[in-house]
């Protein structure tokens, strides 16, 4: 089992010096969200929305850090830790600049970089690149492979229905494949992680909910002939922590890896998050070393 810590709404300040803190307490890796913008105008529905009206969480005060910058300078303070996007909104991105961004990442980071893909939600990014939101599944469908092949070293091209790339290099490569996370959990996003992904990033859920999910995922798996692939099965669990709790994910679910909130259970730092306090690294320190201590170091030995 591999833990991975989650970000969302955290200060982007904090976050240097947090990964620091996550890389010396040995978890595996840090998640990085991603929105390039709150509009002031959203009909969009967030689909993981607890309020009625499909509102969002979050108000137009949260951060939304640019993912591959961030990756960037957290990679620079750390030396084991891992870096991966939940969830990168690809689809309304340029393919050829992603490209880039991504390889550069995992060549500085000496290949600890993964990318996490999903279709996205708000329509509203969509109309600010003028990018068809209608057509972003099917973008995405062909941006990882797309991807791939853009990350192979010396002459590369891609030639698909949304996609045009004549030959040309693209350096440096990295000297390791980038690993490629599909998010979400609609049966779009199932099968597209089934089909053309290293891995699926879901969201938290409760036992039962994690359970249907996965099922469901293994399904799609054995449907496009992978059940047998090296696949990263990838999500958070609903319940008070505990080393039974992720072994037993692990045994009957077949998860791989745990998206975490070390400071969860802290109720100084989750107010002050919420009030938008100016938190330290400090505030975070002892939450990450004792959910090291009591969870991460023991469910991996």
């Amino acid at each position: 089992m591999k833990f991975w810590s989650a970000t969302a709404f955290m200060d982007a300040r904090q976050l240097i010096a947090v990964s620091r803190l996550l890389d010396e307490a040995g978890y595996h890796g840090i998640m990085v969200s991603d929105h390039l913008v709150y509009p002031k105008v959203l009909e969009s529905k967030y689909p993981y929305s607890p309020y009625p009206d499909g509102r969002p969480m979050w108000d137009e005060k949260a951060q939304w850090p640019d993912p591959m910058v961030l990756i960037g300078a957290m990679a620079a303070v750390t030396q084991r830790l891992h870096f991966n996007t939940n969830i990168y909104v690809a689809p309304h991105r340029p393919l050829v600049q992603l490209a880039k961004e991504v390889s550069t990442a995992a060549v500085i980071s000496e290949n600890r970089v993964a990318l996490g893909v999903g279709a996205g939600w708000m329509k509203e990014e969509f109309d600010l690149h003028g990018v068809d939101y209608a057509t972003r599944g099917k973008r995405l469908n062909e941006m990882i492979p797309a991807l791939r092949a853009l990350w192979n070293s010396g002459w590369v091209e891609w030639h698909g229905e949304y996609f045009d790339v004549p030959l040309c290099t693209m350096e440096p490569t990295p000297t390791k494949p980038i690993p490629i996370y599909g998010g979400g959990h609609t049966d779009a996003a199932l099968k597209r992680a089934a089909r053309f992904c290293d891995g699926w990033i879901g969201n938290a859920y409760p036992w039962d909910q994690a359970k249907h999910y996965v099922g469901k995922l293994k399904g799609y798996l054995k449907e496009f002939g992978r059940e047998n692939d090296d696949f990263d099965v990838m999500c958070g669990i609903y319940a008070m922590p505990s080393v039974d709790l992720y072994k037993r994910a692990e045994e009957e679910l077949g998860v791989t890896s745990m998206i975490c909130m070390p400071w969860a259970m802290d109720q100084n730092v989750s107010k002050g998050q919420m009030e938008g306090l100016n938190l330290s690294a400090d505030d975070y320190r002892p939450s990450i070393e004792k959910f090291a201590d009591d969870i991460v170091s023991r469910v991996q030995h």
